[in-house]
């Protein structure tokens, strides 16, 4: 009898026809690209002539000669430390305490904390009308109401402010894909299981959430870790819309926004490649880091 990968094949093949087609898509539009980068990181290559192996040249440039790359790369530990916890809590914590209302207002709180990440690119107009750097912004004209200040801050300029009001949009937008995920979560959760803790000795919420909710949760906590993961080391969007491209002194610059310079403006391919592998390289770090904290919980 064969056992071997031959024989799960024929015995499964109905799946995996059915799975061909993503499979495809799959390995053509993310796979293979992944593996270009890492192949392409060590050459020199500007989309007119052949690539050109240089061997470490680019990584060496990339950490000893570009200044701009350490900024970039400081704004986006940054943006992954701050927004990444913070927006995962956020999330877990709404969805938590929606989940108790009645269907129809719990759809409602739904969508009405989901609207944020749907319509945030839209809203940017409205952002950069708060912080409009003349006396005509509304933060500005607030604050001078007040007499706190009295000559109009350029909020999206001083590179004091950029990096602080981009954080803060950002965690505006965070409710995303992983607070669906904690919605949907919460909903499979057998309700037998509560009645069982409040038998075995469970006395308040908290201790309901920590013993019963969390446990119940692996696969939609470890889903919302990593989309948070990769959205917070992916930030450039918000950077671009607010802070221009490039940003007053490179205040705002993201190692996105750094790899769309070199990779769509100056056309170094081979070394928007190489700030292309370190962020993935630092996006699988965190989430094995992530995922090693949430099994040390219990998770």
């Amino acid at each position: 009898m064969n056992t071997g990968w031959t024989g799960k094949l024929k015995k499964h093949k109905e799946s995996y026809l059915l799975m061909m087609p993503y499979l495809i898509f799959f390995i053509l539009f993310t796979i293979l690209p992944v593996i270009l980068s890492f192949v392409f990181s060590f050459t020199y290559y500007n989309m007119i002539e052949p690539p050109r192996f240089i061997g470490w040249y680019n990584y060496i440039r990339l950490f000893l000669d570009d200044d701009i790359f350490i900024t970039a790369l400081k704004n986006t530990m940054l943006f992954a430390f701050i927004t990444g916890p913070i927006s995962y809590a956020l999330s877990f914590l709404v969805a938590w305490m929606i989940n108790d209302l009645s269907r129809t207002l719990r759809s409602i709180a739904t969508v009405v904390f989901y609207i944020p990440a749907i319509v945030g690119a839209s809203v940017y107009p409205m952002w950069r009308l708060i912080f409009s750097s003349d006396a005509y912004g509304y933060l500005n004209g607030f604050l001078m109401k007040l007499g706190i200040i009295s000559d109009p801050i350029a909020w999206l300029v001083d590179k004091k402010y950029v990096l602080i009001i981009l954080i803060l949009v950002q965690l505006w937008m965070s409710l995303g894909i992983s607070f669906l995920a904690f919605v949907a979560g919460l909903q499979t959760i057998d309700r037998s299981l509560y009645e069982a803790g409040v038998m075995d000795g469970i006395k308040n919420r908290f201790q309901e959430l920590w013993y019963i909710t969390l446990p119940s949760m692996v696969p939609q906590l470890v889903f919302g870790a990593v989309m948070q993961i990769v959205t917070s080391f992916s930030v450039a969007e918000v950077s671009i819309e607010l802070a221009g491209f490039p940003s007053t002194e490179y205040a705002g610059e993201t190692m996105v926004t750094h790899i769309m310079d070199y990779g769509t403006i100056r056309y170094e391919m081979g070394y928007a490649s190489t700030m292309a592998v370190v962020l993935f390289i630092m996006m699988v770090a965190t989430n094995r880091i992530v995922n090693k904290l949430l099994n040390k919980v219990g998770l």
